[in-house]
């Protein structure tokens, strides 16, 4: 009988050959699409949007983050750019987002405003919670109490800022004005006056203790004077004269 032919197998040489073929061919064709993309407009910044701001204008915002419409999308890494943006003063936080194609999103958060002060020149700026300054715009919401009378440099205005920042929003949202009122006994004593009409004498130092208290007298009394150092004590400004002179009442 006659035994079957064997068969031929292809060379292993041959095949290693067009695999390297393939692969030089399938990386040449990457780097071709590679420099057509980003030299294409797609691979482009197209837009940049700022969000949240409230001191900061949104120019200073992009020209801090450093990019432009018409740079390269993923040219410089979101963590660089929100980097570059939180060295503003009144920045604490920056978050970007891209989308693609071409659109980069920048969101801010800045530190809040805990005063605001009047320079000698009429200007209007805010003080932020980090202790830095920035000037507003005439437009800008006063919602927060006006220092007036202060040294820049005084420490007790630093201190009353400090005092001022851990106190919450709402707590301080009557407080209109407040000026140094310093006394032997109190070298931190102030003087403020609220957007309901009262006079107020207490301390830096005791403010956050005693604010509380200044607005459960605020909500419950008659516009008048609140003394709020080693004791507490209202007296009104036009208090009814039932039988004779009132002695100031404390506060329990």
């Amino acid at each position: 009988m006659n035994e079957p032919m064997p068969m031929l197998k292809e060379p292993a040489v041959k095949r290693r050959g067009n695999r390297k073929l393939l692969l030089v061919l399938l990386l040449l064709f990457i780097i071709l699409l590679s420099v057509l993309f980003f030299n294409s407009p797609i691979s482009k910044i197209s837009s940049v949007t700022v969000q949240g701001e409230l001191y900061t204008p949104a120019a200073d915002i992009k020209e801090a983050a450093g990019i432009k419409v018409g740079d390269a999308f993923y040219g410089t890494l979101s963590s660089t750019i929100a980097k570059r943006i939180k060295e503003l003063k009144a920045v604490e936080s920056a978050t970007i987002t891209k989308r693609f194609p071409g659109e980069v999103d920048i969101k801010v958060k800045e530190y809040p405003a805990v005063a605001f002060e009047l320079s000698d020149k009429g200007a209007l700026t805010a003080i932020l919670s980090s202790g830095s300054t920035v000037a507003v715009s005439g437009d800008a919401v006063v919602d927060k109490p006006v220092l007036s009378g202060w040294r820049s440099d005084d420490p007790i205005k630093a201190q009353l800022c400090k005092e001022l920042a851990g106190i919450g929003g709402k707590e301080i949202e009557d407080l209109s004005e407040i000026m140094p009122f310093p006394s032997n006994a109190y070298p931190d004593r102030i003087k403020i006056y609220t957007r309901t009409g009262f006079e107020v004498i207490t301390a830096a130092s005791l403010l956050k203790d005693k604010i509380s208290s200044l607005n459960a007298v605020v909500e419950e009394q008659e516009p008048g004077r609140i003394t709020m150092l080693l004791a507490d004590t209202y007296v009104p400004f036009h208090p009814l004269q039932d039988d004779g002179e009132q002695n100031a009442p404390d506060i329990e």
